[in-house]
C-alpha cells in the first residue's frame, strides 16, 4: 500500500499550481524583524502542496483555518483541522501536506532563531485548540499594507496584532502554573533518572492528578513530555555542538545509546548521526 505521507528525510517545498500563498518576510518589513519574526503567511492549498523542514532553525506556529491537512509533529502524523494550532520548536523535524479532495487554508508565523519562542527548551511540540481568524486578518492586513503605502506605523500596528495573537496562542503552552516549577526543574537536569513520584512532588500534586494536568495542558503524559524535552534538547545539541552522540545521549538522560537512537528516530524521523549530517535548510 502506498504511503500517504511524504518522505520526511528530504527537505521539500512543493506548492503546486492550485495553491496560493501570501507571505510577508522580515527582509521586507522592519516591524517583523524588530519582533524577531522571520515571516508570516496565509496559504490556501491543495494537493500536491507539501513542506518538509529537516532543520527548523526557528520555532514555527501554524493555525488551520479551513479544510484539513496532515502535520508531522512530536514523532507522528496528525490530522490538522480548523480551530487548532500546531507549534514546532526549533531544531525539530517538521512537515505538513495536503490530502486528496481537501483544500487546506492555513495561517502561520515563523520565528527567528533568536526569538524567545525559539530558545532551546522554551516550548514543546503540540497541537492545541485555537480560533485563528483574527490572526489571518492581521496577516492579510499587513500584506495589503506592504503592497501599498508600506507605512511603517501602520505596519507596526498590524505586526503588533500578529505578535499579541501569537503570544495568546503560545502562552497557554507555558500554561498550568503547577507545572511550571516541575518542567523548569526537569529542563535544568535532563540527565537525571526522573520518576513519576518525584515529578508529582515538584508539582505538589498526586501522581494521578499530574497525569490529568499534563494531558489537559500538554496533550501528553508526564513521561511523554519528559521524552519530548529530552529529544528536543538532544536535537539542539546535535545541531549546535560537536559533542559525540553518546555524550549527547547521556546529557539528556539516556544511558543506553541504542534506546536513545530509537527514541530519537521515532520522534524526529532521523537517527542522531543522520540528523547531524542532514543538509542545513535555508
Amino acid at each position: 500500500m502506498r504511503n500517504p505521507h511524504p518522505d520526511i528525510s528530504v527537505e521539500t517545498h512543493v506548492m503546486g499550481e492550485h495553491s496560493v500563498q501570501t507571505v510577508v518576510r522580515a527582509e521586507q518589513c522592519e516591524a517583523l524583524a524588530a519582533r524577531r519574526i522571520a515571516h508570516v503567511a496565509v496559504v490556501d492549498a491543495a494537493v500536491p502542496y507539501t513542506i518538509v523542514r529537516t532543520h527548523l532553525s526557528g520555532a514555527f506556529m501554524q493555525v488551520c483555518l479551513e479544510g484539513e491537512g496532515r502535520t508531522f509533529l512530536d514523532g507522528r502524523w496528525y490530522t490538522h483541522k480548523p480551530g487548532s494550532v500546531s507549534f514546532s520548536p526549533a531544531h525539530v523535524l517538521h512537515a505538513f501536506h495536503c490530502v486528496p479532495g481537501q483544500r487546506w487554508r492555513l495561517a502561520w508565523v515563523r520565528f527567528m532563531p533568536e526569538s524567545p519562542y525559539s530558545v532551546d527548551g522554551a516550548l514543546s511540540p503540540t497541537i492545541s485548540p485555537f480560533d485563528g481568524r483574527v490572526l489571518e486578518h492581521a496577516i492579510l492586513g499587513l500584506a495589503s499594507e506592504m503592497e501599498g503605502a508600506a507605512d511603517p506605523g501602520t505596519c507596526g500596528v498590524w505586526v503588533d496584532v500578529i505578535e499579541r495573537y501569537a503570544a495568546r496562542i503560545l502562552a497557554p503552552l507555558q500554561r498550568e502554573p503547577r507545572l511550571v516549577p516541575l518542567w523548569n526543574a526537569v529542563k535544568a537536569d535532563l540527565a537525571r533518572d526522573w520518576n513519576l513520584a518525584e515529578m508529582a512532588a515538584l508539582a505538589r500534586t498526586s501522581e494521578e492528578n499530574l497525569r490529568r494536568l499534563c494531558q489537559k495542558s500538554l496533550g501528553r503524559s508526564p513521561g511523554k513530555q519528559l521524552a519530548a524535552l529530552r529529544i528536543a534538547h538532544a536535537a539542539h545539541l546535535l545541531a549546535t555542538s560537536e559533542d559525540k552522540v553518546e555524550v549527547v545521549a547521556r546529557s539528556v538522560g539516556y544511558a543506553n545509546p541504542f534506546a536513545f537512537s530509537n527514541t530519537f528516530k521515532r520522534m524526529t524521523g532521523f537517527r542522531p548521526s543522520e540528523y547531524r549530517r542532514r543538509p542545513q535548510a535555508t
